[in-house]
Parts: C-alpha cells; sequence; structure tokens
C-alpha cells in the first residue's frame, strides 16, 4: 500500500513539475487551437500576430470590415515567444498576408536588450517565415511609444529605424509607422490614447492604428 501511495505521490509531482515549467503562454496557445477546433479557419485570411496590443485587440475584425482578419496575438509575448509557438500561431494557418505587432516587450523584458537585439530576433522570425512561406506579404507595425515605457523611446526609435531598413531591402514586405501618429506637434505621447495602465489603448489609438495599417492590407 504505501509503495502504491508512493508511486502516486511521485507521479503528481512529476506532473505538477511538469505543469509549473511550461513554456509562456501555454495556455494561450491551447485556447487557439480549441478555437479553431470549433471554427476552423477557411484560410487565405490576413493573420495578426504579436504581443498586447494585438491581444486587446479583440475587435480587430469590426475595424477591417471588408477583410478576413484572424487575430492571434498573445499576452505580453516577444519575438522569441513568438518563434517559439511559430509552428502554432503562424504556420498553422495559410494566410495571405501576415501583419506583426511585436518586439516592445523584448526591449522592456531587460536593460540588456538592445535595439539590435530586437532586430536580429526579428530578421530570425522573418527569414522563418519566409523560409515556409516565400510569397506571404509581411507587414510589420511599428514599435508604439506609451507613456509607462517612455524610458524606451530611443531605444524604441532605434529598432524602428533598423527594421524599416530591412523591410525596404526585402519583397512583399511593408512598414507601418504608428510611432509619429501617437505623438504630439512637440515630441511628447498623447497619453489620451491609453487607458490607466498607461501602455494599453483605448479606442482612440486603435483608431489610429486602422487608418495607418489599412492602406497595407491586401
Amino acid at each position: 500500500m504505501k509503495k502504491i501511495l508512493f508511486t502516486a505521490f511521485c507521479s503528481c509531482f512529476i506532473l505538477l513539475t511538469a505543469f509549473a515549467q511550461q513554456y509562456p503562454y501555454h495556455s494561450d496557445i491551447q485556447a487557439f487551437k480549441r478555437a479553431d477546433s470549433l471554427n476552423k479557419p477557411a484560410g487565405n485570411e490576413i493573420l495578426f500576430i504579436g504581443s498586447s496590443s494585438f491581444t486587446y485587440w479583440t475587435d480587430v475584425q469590426n475595424y477591417f470590415p471588408d477583410k478576413k482578419i484572424i487575430n492571434r496575438g498573445f499576452g505580453g509575448s516577444t519575438l522569441l515567444n513568438q518563434l517559439h509557438y511559430a509552428d502554432d500561431v503562424i504556420f498553422a494557418y495559410h494566410p495571405k498576408q501576415i501583419v506583426i505587432y511585436c518586439g516592445e516587450n523584448d526591449l522592456a523584458d531587460a536593460d540588456t536588450v538592445t535595439a539590435d537585439s530586437v532586430l536580429h530576433r526579428f530578421q530570425t522570425l522573418f527569414t522563418m517565415i519566409r523560409n515556409k512561406m516565400p510569397t506571404v506579404p509581411i507587414v510589420y507595425v511599428s514599435l508604439k511609444p506609451s507613456p509607462s515605457r517612455a524610458r524606451l523611446m530611443e531605444k524604441m526609435v532605434a529598432a524602428n529605424d533598423s527594421i524599416r531598413k530591412y523591410l525596404r531591402k526585402q519583397r512583399r514586405t511593408a512598414f507601418v509607422d504608428v510611432y509619429h501618429q501617437m505623438l504630439n506637434a512637440d515630441g511628447t505621447i498623447k497619453a489620451e490614447l491609453f487607458k490607466e495602465d498607461q501602455l494599453h489603448m483605448k479606442a482612440a489609438g486603435y483608431a489610429i492604428w486602422q487608418k495607418a495599417i489599412a492602406p497595407a492590407l491586401k
């Protein structure tokens, strides 16, 4: 009896340890899979991937009523998270275009992450997509300024500039600059665009994004 109890205890411990060590955002990815099992995407949609600015854009379809949008932004993800879950949030679909907003959290995660770090991570993701989906157009939405991360603005500008320059040399790409549209004439951030956390946007912020992104969509 003791041996049975000990074995059961060990099994439970292993399962709990495995659960605790799951890669971040595992539950978000499982939720996508459940949603797809109930309503399988037809393919040929525009796929939005990235971090919380897309995650919270839950009504994105309403902003682009003449397009078919799949939003697979998850959590406060980084470009490294996008790379980890590429099979689940990118290659599981057959989009006609991919729109990316990611990199902001990479800079916020650690002071050691530089604009060059963000560029290199994006290049890795871009190359991964191109290798498997060579003809699918890719749109990158610039990092946005937010009051809670004003300290990172210099790095954001550098990251945006380097990614813009990189994409200029690539075919079937577009760079959408929302950064400067979210600033006042004096260069300060339009705080009225943000919720109380001073990080995530209100509808007014997404209205700016809609106008900026719409011309780049297929």
